[in-house]
């Protein structure tokens, strides 16, 4: 250890991360000592890596953090992450900020301080390429002047910031490629809750327990859209047709557009949502690259609508994975699997149910045969605690059926999970 180059050092306490064991490394001689002050470049401070976090006042904290901090040069990564900890003093913080903000290309701040600091105004027209921030305040953005050239990557979670501030964010970040939204507070100039974000180089948005009246979004070289419990009256996509993934968990949403977006889908995963069947194909009608399809729990706005299994397979004839959980009725059964269709190249087939039913067998069945290149099948359930005879009855007559079906088609192999 003793002929190691002081850069290789201090790449290796680098990848401590805990700063409390950066400094207890760094004390096993003067050329650990070294390489912690001239060629640290990951530091990261995190309340939940040290009980003793909980333990000590703000103010000898503040004292701790400022001193590890200022005895290194050239940190590149920067993390303060203090969750259940009172608030600290604005002082200390824009020391560290102002300090480190030179070299830094990742910072992931989480600290409750009074006064808010302003974040943007201390990190702006720097080297910085990822910035998280939780619980915290941001206002009167000025993207000329808080400009973040080299920013790819913005994470706001629990964060209050106006839709218009939001709006500007985005403008001052020129590079942006991944955006997350989780939790925000926003609030709006005008009555009615509309915001409205464009990028033209984000490639990958994640929205998380938002509420909308509408939500424009702007994105031509968007390839990732992943929507997760939010409510929202109107949701648009506008862009150029370079979308590859879309996902929609528990979201509830009564105009959804992504235009012509569709084209180039290769992932739709919905779950936890009402569908309109009928809109909701025709806005994914013409996606002929799909490989992965997944409706899982949904609830039909329609009860008289059903997936049409046969449109499916004419429409996504590279198909590969097939995911599909919703309550079953006779009409599905006897619709849904009408025709002479084939699922040509489906190889995994994932098919669930939350009340068991002797309709399942016969859907499952009846899905089998037409996926003549299957290789795996799983299926999903659920099964309650306490089990009247008839369900203990359907469960046996299912378990039978996919023995049966198990002997039939040897080479597929299945996979149960229960919840």
């Amino acid at each position: 250890m003793e002929h190691l180059p002081v850069e290789v050092i201090g790449n290796i306490l680098s990848r401590l991360g805990a700063a409390r064991n950066v400094v207890i490394a760094s004390a096993a001689c003067r050329k650990w000592q070294e390489a912690w002050r001239n060629h640290l470049h990951t530091l990261t401070f995190n309340s939940s890596d040290w009980p003793l976090y909980h333990e000590f006042s703000t103010s000898r904290l503040e004292i701790l953090i400022t001193q590890t901090i200022f005895q290194t040069k050239g940190l590149e990564s920067l993390s303060i992450i203090m969750d259940h900890v009172d608030e600290f003093s604005a002082a200390p913080v824009i020391a560290w900020l102002m300090y480190t903000r030179e070299t830094l290309r990742y910072l992931h701040y989480n600290v409750r301080t009074t006064p808010n600091v302003n974040i943007l105004e201390k990190c702006g027209r720097q080297k910085l390429e990822v910035l998280t921030l939780a619980h915290n305040t941001i206002m009167g953005v000025e993207p000329s002047y808080q400009k973040f050239p080299c920013l790819r990557t913005l994470s706001l979670s629990y964060v209050s910031i106006s839709a218009l501030d939001l709006s500007l964010l985005l403008t001052a970040c020129p590079k942006i490629e991944v955006l997350t939204l989780d939790s925000l507070d926003i609030f709006m100039s005008d009555s009615q809750a509309t915001m409205e974000l464009t990028s033209y180089s984000l490639k990958d948005i994640y929205v998380e327990a938002i509420s909308l009246d509408k939500f424009i979004l702007e994105a031509d070289s968007l390839v990732k859209l992943h929507l997760k419990d939010c409510t929202l009256e109107v949701f648009e996509l506008i862009g150029k047709g370079m979308l590859r993934f879309l996902k929609i968990d528990d979201v509830s949403v009564i105009h959804l557009d992504i235009g012509e977006n569709g084209e180039n889908l290769e992932i739709v995963d919905v779950s936890n949502f009402t569908v309109m069947w009928a809109k909701f194909y025709h806005m994914i009608s013409r996606s002929s690259k799909l490989r992965k399809l997944r409706l899982w729990d949904v609830v039909f706005d329609n009860e008289d609508e059903i997936v049409d299994i046969e449109t499916i397979s004419s429409c996504f004839p590279l198909l590969s994975h097939l995911s599909l959980s919703y309550d079953l009725r006779e009409a599905a059964i006897h619709y849904g699997l009408q025709g002479c269709f084939v699922l040509e190249n489906v190889i995994v087939l994932e098919l669930g149910w939350t009340t068991i039913s002797d309709l399942f067998s016969v859907w499952v069945s009846g899905l089998l045969e037409r996926c003549p290149h299957l290789r795996k099948l799983v299926l999903h359930g659920v099964v309650s605690e306490t089990k009247t005879r008839e369900e203990c009855r359907m469960l046996a007559n299912f378990t039978s059926s996919v023995v049966r079906l198990t002997r039939k088609y040897l080479d597929v192999e299945v996979e149960f999970e229960y919840e």
